[in-house]
């Protein structure tokens, strides 16, 4: 069977350059406003995309002085734009390490229903220890921890989504029976990090459960993803570490006995584009001037856990301790590192750099162009697709939606219409059968 090329749009507020507020051709008070995001879903299901994505935080960073920061809670915005669009997947990013699996498991079942089936979890840890302070907490959970928290917690979930099994509604007005109570089931967890007896109060989801995503890439992160998820998105900025990192979480998949083809690799791309390679390249540029160096230091502050702010803007990447001893986000502070390193960078250089896509792909060039990238990873085992982050929003995704995903039409890797209904037939996955209808297979 041939491949499908799958995209998701990256939705964060009017642009992925952390400089984007303060172009003109963006209207920051416009992040705010409903609208606007419903305007950025309507474009990308104009251009037959998979899905779109909602990052979120739990704290309020240093960065707020200087740059606009996510004002809308993932979920509540997502149940807005299930009503303004009829097809595309609606992701969130929820933490597992400052909430509670009941709530999120109900949170993304009414999701799901109410979208018809288009919700999909991007399972996070949460990397700010600034966010623990709003929890009761006075330090980050160490990361090992996080992720055992984090297995438990989606363990829980999908016990809860499996409680009422497909047809536990028996909706008969004339006997009086709402729901078959035999199949509505308590899942009895009772476990290191929590104690839930369910069953969830919502029936289970349209999609069985909603599609699984991750977007951790450190050795924790893989781990976690080959035994979960069904889409990744990973930061990646050469081909080889992309075809590297594709490889070892197959790999890993089909240690952890699931089939790899069911597991979506989506490298993030941040594409800058121009009617020519100089238009591109000037924008690129517009861009960058308008970066607040105070701000882009906090920013590469929070992504390495080592605050940088005493350091000459013209002097190189000061020695930093080895990832293992890191407490934030491991595979994004490598990244970093090696980028630096690599290229010989300058602070300056190295806040220029990450200020398209913190630590994504940058891709400046014409449509064409882009679409080539684009077709080499997904043709050279680096990519099953891509987590798309126009730097402007809304016209940098429009841009990419009129211009780059026709000729990846042409090209034969992307759908012409939506051929499904829900997120998981958009990305080719199957639904998942209940673990009490699988139970019964197995003693019938």
């Amino acid at each position: 069977m041939s491949r499908t090329l799958h995209l998701n749009a990256f939705l964060m507020g009017v642009g992925h350059h952390e400089a984007a507020w303060r172009h003109p051709h963006t209207d920051p008070s416009r992040v705010g406003d409903v609208r606007h995001f419903q305007e950025l879903a309507r474009i990308a299901e104009r251009g037959t995309l998979d899905s779109v994505f909602l990052a979120d935080g739990l704290a309020v960073g240093p960065a707020v002085r200087h740059n606009i920061q996510a004002v809308f809670e993932p979920l509540t915005l997502l149940a807005a734009l299930a009503t303004a669009t009829d097809h595309i997947g609606l992701i969130a990013t929820v933490s597992t390490t400052y909430n509670e699996p009941f709530n999120t498991a109900r949170k993304f079942a009414s999701l799901d229903h109410l979208s018809g089936g288009r919700a999909g979890w991007n399972i996070v840890t949460s990397a700010q220890s600034r966010e623990a302070w709003n929890f009761n907490l006075d330090e980050h959970p160490a990361h090992a921890d996080r992720y055992r928290r984090a297995a438990e917690f989606v363990d829980v979930a999908i016990k809860l989504w499996d409680s009422w099994e497909d047809d536990a509604l028996v909706l008969d007005t004339a006997a009086g029976v709402f729901a078959d109570t035999d199949r509505v089931h308590e899942v009895g967890h009772a476990g290191e990090a929590f104690k839930v007896r369910g069953p969830l109060n919502t029936p289970r989801p349209p999609q069985g459960r909603p599609l699984l995503v991750q977007a951790g890439s450190s050795p924790d992160g893989i781990a976690f993803a080959a035994r979960y998820a069904e889409a990744v998105f990973t930061a990646q900025q050469t081909l080889a570490d992309s075809q590297a990192f594709y490889a070892a979480l197959r790999r890993a998949t089909t240690a952890a006995g699931r089939d790899p083809d069911l597991v979506k690799v989506l490298p993030g791309i941040a594409p800058v584009i121009g009617g020519t390679e100089a238009e591109a390249q000037a924008l690129a540029a517009e861009l960058e001037a308008l970066i607040v160096p105070e701000h882009a230091l906090a920013q590469l502050s929070g992504m390495t856990g080592i605050d940088l702010s005493g350091y000459p803007l013209d002097g190189p990447l000061p020695d930093l301790p080895d990832v293992t001893s890191v407490q934030a986000h491991q595979s994004r502070y490598q990244l970093v590192v090696e980028l630096a390193r690599r290229e010989r960078l300058t602070l300056r250089q190295l806040i220029g750099r990450l200020g398209g896509g913190r630590g994504h792909r940058v891709v400046a060039g014409t449509p064409e162009q882009i679409a080539d990238q684009i077709e080499l990873w997904f043709t050279e085992g680096a990519a099953d697709g891509f987590n798309v982050m126009p730097p402007l929003l809304p016209s940098g995704l429009a841009d990419f939606v009129d211009h780059v995903v026709p000729l990846l039409r042409a090209r034969g890797l992307f759908r012409h219409e939506y051929t499904g209904r829900t997120l998981r037939e958009h990305y080719g996955l199957p639904r998942p059968a209940s673990s009490y209808a699988t139970r019964e297979l197995v003693t019938a």
